[in-house]
């Protein structure tokens, strides 16, 4: 009870501190909110300036300072305070190179087209004497020939014996050998299997576009004819090839490992629109190159696991957690993904603030540092790449891994930065791997560019239509792929195989290895013009 109008009650002050202490504590939440909710906003900033970079950006992720400026080059280049040079006199005997367009022509066919005068034109329009060929102006140009098809009938011939047609009971009949042909009462022959194939799988060509190429040419061969001889051809003679490789492949102790998506529309089960999955493996760099893609409807680890069943040694991989607990295997992650998480860390950024020292430029100076190492250490040998990356590489990596303690705390977990440093230190041990072998590489760089050219096609046949045909699919881009990484054309590659393995025993392994893609056994013309 009050004593006088300026006197307070204990109930009153009791009360008034109440409020005061839950004001604090309305107070303590929104601000807390408000941090929330700008760094939701910062992370929405951040996505945005992602999606915006990867939608219009350039997708390089290179960071060299001197990395040219095409367009504004001559801008850029040019110091108009640094003074011309003098201009010093020298004679010298040039000496004609050999350049690149040249080397590019010295194989082709030649076909010269002469351009003379007459006998009556060849008098001289002054005295009228006779003209001599003082000299031979030369001007040399592509001439591309279309595709040609044409039909091969073969005949052979039969032989009797016309004494014993007369005069005896039996008569011989002799027939002249004639090859098999890669799919028996087809018109598809070697070069046409080979043809379809090499359009489709490295090209990227749909059968429907083949299709209508044929038509040009008049030829009426449906999509269905040319994927009936593109799945015999794979099950037929590439599937045996394949298995062999598959044998070859998991002998060795390092390899490469990733895997990207493929849409199936007609599995088992499964809606049209669900992602499979195309795993790609590899041989490492000092091993006969082998490229082998594997179907599989999941993304699941009981995949690799099966397929590598047998192999023991170093698997490249990046940070995906399905390439756990392979036994007998030691997973060496990329630093491409590291480094790449810091690139979009950095661009992530606003742009006034890219150019400042930020904790995601240090973070790929650091990646950086670690790559340009790799750079000097290329043309040496395993044993040399070891000592030398204990002696420049270690300190880098310790000062490094010091540097993510220290920011981890700092950065928020779920914004570029945060997750970029997140995935270092989650894969740290993994990532330190390359230090134990000099044959190891820094990066799975090898098994992306393997995999490449099956996105790319991809991006114009967009599915498969079956599992059987994603199969076959994977066994062709395997041959196409390996092929090309052993030097090969794969046109003429795919015909000698069509020609050869017709008439042999394809489950006979000692003749299916002379006939692999890294066989010594294969002749010249199999061999890309470089």
């Amino acid at each position: 009870m009050r004593s006088t109008s300026n006197s307070y009650s204990m109930d009153d002050i009791v009360a008034a501190i109440n409020k005061i202490a839950e004001l604090q504590k309305s107070i303590e939440q929104l601000t807390q909110l408000n941090a929330e909710l700008a760094a939701k906003v910062a992370w929405y900033e951040e996505q945005f300036r992602l999606s915006q970079q990867h939608r219009f950006g350039a997708s390089s992720e290179r960071t060299d300072p001197d990395q040219p400026r095409l367009f504004n080059e001559a801008e850029t280049e040019a110091q108009p305070l640094l003074a011309e040079p003098t201009v010093e006199k020298i004679t010298y005997e040039r000496r004609k190179r050999r350049g690149h367009r040249e080397a590019m022509l010295a194989d082709l066919p030649v076909e010269t087209v002469e351009y003379r005068l007459s006998e009556e034109e060849q008098v001289c329009s002054q005295c009228g004497g006779p003209l001599h060929e003082m000299r031979v102006e030369t001007r040399e140009e592509l001439k591309v020939i279309p595709a040609q098809v044409k039909l091969v009938r073969h005949e052979r011939q039969v032989y009797a014996c016309r004494n014993c047609q007369q005069n005896e009971e039996r008569t011989p009949i002799v027939t002249a050998p004639m090859p098999a042909p890669a799919i028996k009462g087809s018109l598809a022959s070697p070069s046409a299997i080979a043809h379809i194939m090499v359009q489709k799988y490295q090209y990227g060509l749909p059968l429907y576009r083949q299709e209508q190429q044929f038509a040009g040419y008049g030829v009426d061969i449906s999509r269905q004819t040319m994927a009936n001889w593109v799945m015999r051809g794979a099950e037929d003679y590439i599937a045996p090839l394949y298995g062999r490789m598959h044998e070859h492949l998991v002998g060795f102790d390092i390899l490469h490992a990733d895997e990207t998506t493929v849409q199936v529309l007609h599995e088992s089960g499964r809606r049209p629109e669900t992602k499979s999955f195309m795993w790609v493996y590899r041989t490492g760099r000092y091993d006969p190159p082998i490229v082998l893609f594997d179907y599989q409807m999941t993304r699941a680890g009981s995949h690799p696991r099966e397929f590598l069943s047998g192999f023991e040694g170093y698997l490249h991989v990046d940070g995906y957690s399905g390439y756990e607990g392979l036994p007998n295997v030691i997973l060496a992650c990329c630093w491409a993904h590291a480094r790449r998480n810091f690139d979009e860390a950095q661009k992530a950024l606003p742009t006034v603030k890219r150019s400042s020292d930020t904790a995601a430029k240090k973070g790929l100076e650091f990646c950086n540092r670690l790559f340009a190492i790799e750079r000097d250490l290329q043309d040496l040998t395993p044993e040399e790449r070891w000592r030398v990356r204990r002696e420049r590489s270690r300190p880098v990596l310790d000062a490094f891994l010091a540097w993510l303690h220290d920011q981890e705390p700092k950065a928020l977990p779920k914004s570029a930065l945060g997750q970029a440093i997140r995935y270092c230190l989650n894969q740290w041990n993994k990532l330190q791997t390359f230090m134990q072998d000099g044959r190891l590489e820094i990066s799975n760089n090898r098994i992306e560019r393997a995999i490449r050219p099956f996105v790319i096609g991809r991006n114009s046949w967009l599915f498969a239509n079956t599992p059987h045909g994603a199969r076959a699919s994977a066994i062709i881009y395997s041959i196409v792929e390996t092929a090309k990484e052993n030097g090969l054309n794969p046109f003429a590659y795919l015909c000698y195989l069509f020609e050869r393995m017709p008439n042999m025993d394809v489950e006979d392994p000692a003749a299916l290895d002379e006939l692999l893609p890294y066989s010594p056994s294969l002749p010249d013309s199999c061999r890309a013009k470089r």
